[in-house]
């Protein structure tokens, strides 16, 4: 029987969830398949790609920039739709091969070590203590939205810190992120969740070139610098902050480096780019998908509750079991196979982290949620050179938050159904009822 991967590669999909026995019977009949890209809410096809969809190949893959580049064809699904906005997205750090990813990536590698997010630990614990207060007041029960009381807020706050942004700014994060991550999705494409009255004078000018729908009310394509116009009109304001004041911040590294490791204009706004919105997203989609799997499985979260010493291998499950960024591209440089799957030169060949974190060849019951799993070696950061910068600081926002709203609960039930968001690319949760009762 032959079986239709078409709806891996439709957004629509996924509001109903993951595919995964879909994923799971791929991965069954063979470590790659092929998959079509017809045209799909008004983007044009493309030509088709290689999905990657078990562990071992994925690593492969991943480890091997010559032979499979994330800079030939930047590293979505979706060709850019012209080679001026490809030329663009190739001066970020993201979409680059070495010898040219790590000059972007080492000055601010320091500021991600463990040890530079431990110095962070203590006000990320006081920032997720203080979101679970203020989400739970008095009362000694109620309902919330997980995902926009207290899994939007914590990230923002923690990045807005390594980035050395005003705090009142944060929210324009969230807007940024909506529309890259969310512009399949018409909820999140136009996303204004940001108020000027509480934002600074740079916010307020920034927002005076945010581009506007068109009159079929479709916002620019975000991947494009006209998309995404108001994100680097603050990214020179806040630089021009930043040369005046500098700090510890990341913002303020990359503006001092000299000589051959000086970025160009393009390169500086494709860095503010990568962590206003890769920085938040990833972390903001993962606290309410570790908050889903411990409502899908009650007996796990009770066990939590009671040996919180199981948070040193529950962060890494958790994320396993959600695992927010599904799938990146790559393109192969030359002919060559994957598993013996003959690949030509210009192929798109599409890694799918969400099948291969759920890989019967490494994962024993991997549909399940073991929270004491180990070893536990997920795919939820990627694999290779560009292995993910933020993955301290995400598992510290993870424990943080949740030790916090388990150490002040007795019981977190659904309110309501979740809603999930409307993309390929970002297992997205956009809104996540809850009902709790007070410790």
């Amino acid at each position: 029987m032959t079986v239709d991967p078409a709806p891996l590669v439709d957004p629509r999909t996924y509001v109903d969830g993951v595919p995964y026995d879909l994923l799971a019977t791929l991965r069954a009949a063979g470590p790659v398949a092929w998959v079509e890209e017809p045209p799909l809410l008004g983007l044009p096809g493309g030509p088709g790609f290689w999905l990657v969809l078990r562990h071992a190949e994925v690593t492969d893959v991943l480890k091997q920039p010559r032979l499979f580049s994330s800079w030939l064809g930047a590293t979505q699904i979706r060709d850019p739709v012209t080679p001026e906005d490809l030329g663009y997205v190739r001066r970020m750090m993201l979409n680059m091969d070495p010898p040219e990813h790590g000059r972007l990536r080492r000055p601010v590698a320091r500021s991600f070590t463990p040890r530079a997010v431990a110095a962070l630990e203590a006000s990320i614990r006081a920032t997720a203590a203080a979101l679970v207060e203020r989400t739970l007041g008095d009362a000694d029960e109620g309902t919330c939205d997980f995902a926009r009381d207290l899994a939007a807020d914590l990230p923002l706050l923690t990045l807005a810190d390594v980035l050395g942004m005003p705090e009142p700014d944060r929210w324009l994060l969230y807007d940024w992120s909506n529309r890259v991550i969310g512009f399949q999705d018409p909820d999140h494409a136009g996303s204004a969740a940001f108020d000027p009255r509480a934002g600074t004078a740079a916010a307020r000018e920034a927002l005076r070139h945010r581009p506007a729908p068109d009159a079929d009310g479709r916002m620019p394509d975000p991947r494009t610098r006209a998309g995404m116009a108001d994100l680097y009109a603050y990214a020179h304001l806040l630089a021009e902050s930043k040369r005046r004041s500098p700090g510890p911040d990341v913002m303020s590294i990359l503006l001092a480096q000299q000589g051959e490791d000086r970025l160009s204009v393009d390169e500086f706004e494709n860095m503010f780019w990568l962590f206003a919105v890769a920085g938040n997203e990833t972390i903001r989609n993962g606290l309410p998908g570790a908050m889903i799997a411990l409502l899908e499985h009650p007996a796990e979260m009770a066990r939590l509750r009671r040996d919180p010493a199981l948070f040193d291998t529950a962060v890494d499950e958790l994320l396993r079991w959600w695992t927010p960024v599904m799938v990146f591209r790559r393109t192969a440089t030359t002919d060559t196979a994957v598993a013996g799957v003959p690949v030509q030169a210009g192929d798109k060949v599409v890694v799918s982290f969400a099948s291969a974190n759920r890989d019967e060849r490494v994962f024993a019951e991997p549909d399940g949620l073991d929270l004491a799993r180990h070893p536990n070696p997920h795919l939820v950061f990627g694999h290779g050179p560009h292995f993910c910068l933020g993955a301290h600081l995400a598992r510290c926002q993870l424990r943080a938050l949740f030790e916090a709203l388990l150490a002040n609960t007795v019981s977190i039930t659904y309110a309501g159904p979740p809603a999930y968001l409307r993309s390929n690319f970002q297992r997205g949760v956009k809104r996540l009822p809850i009902h709790w009762r007070r410790r």
